[in-house]
């Protein structure tokens, strides 16, 4: 077995809700049921994912995210001084959706005065003799959507002041999940993916920031929030181009950020190259030697399942720029980033992560 994530055969984390669970939860919203009957019913849902996931032979294992409605905001509106306010107005809007998730406000000094889901971590690790592997949004998901304008001014009026605080509190954040046995941890972090798309650049500059500026920011909290992490503890990197129900938001090829991205002190990337909108694989040469890329190949929007030649053909492809062993496979994003999940089912789901545990085994033994 591969002793070091991210592995060869991988995944991003999210998993289709259970239908059970989806109806708990909408009753603990109703106020029909209490906190500890939603509880439990996560934790048996949360057992049975991780059984299966065993099952197909992943080597890292996640609790689905069960817990959250959205990837980011559970995790971010725990943080001191963050509100989750209305999405008002057109920018980073998901074409042809109604719901559209809150906008992380700061409202306050940014801070991390308690642990943040390291209970539901802990829970994942007494279920697992796999590596249990936990998801956070990265520090930057703190700022991308609402920019400048989203920050208080009488709280901060430079930015710097915002920015050490949010490494600040991340590094805090990090620390209670190490302590409680966190050593595969991933960064949730759309902003690179969505920053090569011209139109989330002008809704960049609509909120006072400058989006040539924002990559190499955006690396350098990331490296500042992993300063204290213990040596032991992989760290990977998530970029995708939006994941709501099947929708997407940007699209663009990795050029204008790639440099950045590869500069943040994490063991690997999960890359989204499921499509077109993902553009080619010529930026991978810029990877630095020692880490590695996921090619995120199979797409968790549609049922229908990738062909095993036509995965093993784009590795292929891939190879010509990054070595081969420094490569691995996993979906290009999670199967229900959101509680909503996307649109297809969860015996689709199941047959994506076993192909591609198949096509890893196949590819690189």
């Amino acid at each position: 077995m591969q002793a070091k994530p991210p592995f060869r055969a991988d995944q991003v984390g999210s998993l289709l809700r259970p239908e059970s669970l989806a109806r708990m939860r909408a009753s603990f919203k109703r106020g029909e049921v209490d906190g500890a009957a939603l509880r439990a019913a996560e934790d048996r849902a949360v057992r049975d994912a991780v059984q299966r996931q065993q099952d197909l032979g992943l080597q890292a294992v996640t609790d689905g995210e069960f817990r959250r409605d959205w990837w980011h905001l559970d995790f971010l509106s725990q943080l001191d001084g963050v509100t989750l306010k209305h999405n008002e107005g057109e920018k980073f809007k998901i074409a042809g959706q109604g719901e559209q998730p809150p906008i992380a406000t700061v409202t306050g000094r940014v801070g991390c005065s308690r642990p943040i889901m390291v209970a539901d971590f802990a829970f994942l690790k007494s279920v697992t003799s796999r590596v249990p592997k936990m998801t956070i949004p990265s520090p930057s998901m703190l700022h991308l959507r609402g920019g400048r304008a989203a920050i208080d001014k009488t709280v901060y009026p430079e930015l710097d002041a915002f920015w050490a605080d949010v490494a600040a509190a991340y590094r805090k954040a990090i620390g209670h999940l190490a302590e409680a046995g966190c050593r595969y941890l991933q960064l949730d972090d759309i902003t690179f993916a969505y920053l090569c798309d011209p139109r989330i650049q002008q809704d960049c500059r609509a909120n006072g920031d400058d989006p040539a500026a924002l990559p190499r920011r955006y690396a350098e909290v990331i490296n500042a929030a992993l300063a204290d992490k213990p040596a032991d503890m992989a760290v990977t990197i998530h970029t995708c181009r939006g994941n709501f129900k099947s929708a997407w938001v940007a699209e663009g090829g990795y050029d204008p950020v790639v440099e950045a991205m590869f500069s943040t002190d994490v063991d690997g990337y999960f890359m989204e190259f499921d499509s077109a909108r993902a553009g080619g694989f010529e930026p991978l040469r810029a990877l630095p030697s020692g880490k590695k890329v996921v090619l995120g190949l199979v797409t968790t929007k549609v049922g229908a399942l990738e062909e095993k030649d036509d995965l093993k053909r784009r590795i292929d492809e891939a190879s010509k720029f990054v070595p081969l062993e420094d490569l691995c496979l996993s979906p290009q994003c999670g199967f229900s980033s959101t509680h909503h999940g996307n649109a297809l089912s969860i015996d689709d789901q199941w047959r994506k992560l076993e192909r591609v545990v198949e096509v890893a085994a196949e590819v690189w033994g």
